[in-house]
Parts: structure tokens; sequence; C-alpha cells
């Protein structure tokens, strides 16, 4: 990479490390993984950023990369650490007396993260970015079909999650669905 080329990918950067790094912690649920998951599709852009040839949308392939680094990091950590089940090993206490806006995050973000990965990120590119069908396939390298399926399955899937989450978020159910849905 020559000086350029360095100065272009660093004011990139720059522009858009928090955009990127809000998207890396809704796919990993986690603000810390969220930032390696960023650091680690930033060095892969930066390897090949001499080679990119449409520089007026670095943030494509960023974000590609970023999607494609999280579901490599899903298969190395399924091999034993993270275990899925139906219930939350941490349920929420009745003395717990949080605002509904805290509750109603809390409910989205453990549903989304029972979501297989793909559909994790059709709902976070279309409902949390609001990028359009054509634009969510070519990051992720699917069809738009598949990206349509994927968002139906997800949102059947959120919709049973959030409904199932309790009397204490029956209020953020509602909320919830006309975030998502």
């Amino acid at each position: 990479m020559n000086a350029d080329e360095e100065r272009q990918f660093r004011e990139f950067v720059a522009a858009r490390s928090r955009s990127l790094l809000h998207t890396a912690y809704l796919l990993t649920g986690d603000w810390e993984q969220g930032r390696d998951l960023l650091q680690t599709a930033l060095a892969s852009t930066a390897r090949r950023w001499s080679k990119l040839r449409d520089r007026e949308q670095p943030e494509i392939y960023v974000r590609r990369a970023l999607y494609h680094a999280q579901v490599d990091r899903f298969r190395l950590l399924s091999w034993g650490r993270e275990t899925v089940t139906d219930t939350l090993p941490d349920q929420l206490s009745a003395r717990v007396d949080w605002a509904d806006t805290v509750v109603q995050r809390q409910d989205i973000m453990a549903a989304l993260r029972r979501l297989p990965k793909r559909q994790r990120a059709v709902i976070v590119l279309r409902y949390f970015e609001d990028r359009p069908d054509h634009e969510i396939a070519t990051i992720l390298g699917v069809a738009q079909g598949t990206v349509r399926s994927q968002t139906h399955k997800a949102l059947a899937s959120l919709r049973t999650t959030l409904a199932g989450a309790g009397p204490s978020s029956s209020s953020s159910t509602a909320s919830g669905r006309g975030v998502i849905a």
C-alpha cells in the first residue's frame, strides 16, 4: 500500500468506523467482540485496499468482510464452547426496575442472538441499517430471493420469541415488532 492509498484507507476508517462498529455489535451482541470483529474485517480490507477496484464503495467490501468474519468466528466457537438453549441462563428478577426501553433492547438483542447467523445478518442490514434487498444480497453474496426468504424466517422466529418473552416485557413485544417488522 503506497502513502496515498494508506491515507485513503485511514480517511475511510475515520469516517465509517462508528457505523461499522455498531453493525459489528449487532452481529455479535457484545461490544468487545464487535470491536475484535471490526478489527479483523478492517485488517482484511487493508491487505486488499490497493486491489479494490471500486473506491467509491469500499464500505460494501468491509461489511461483507464483517459478516463473513462473524460466520467464521461462529464456526470456530461452535466447537464445544457455546450451547444454544431454549432459555436464557440469566433471568430478570421481578425486583429489577429498568426503563421499558432498556428491557425492549435486551429482549430484541436476546432474540437476535438466537437467530442463525445469516438470518441475523439480513435483519441487521434491513432493519437496523435500512438497506434494500439488492444491496443486502450483494453484501452477503446471495440471491435476492434468499434475502427475502431469510427475512421471512427470521421475522417469524423473532415474533415467536418476543411473544414468549414473558409478562414483564408484554409492552416490549408490540414495540419490538414495530421496530423489526
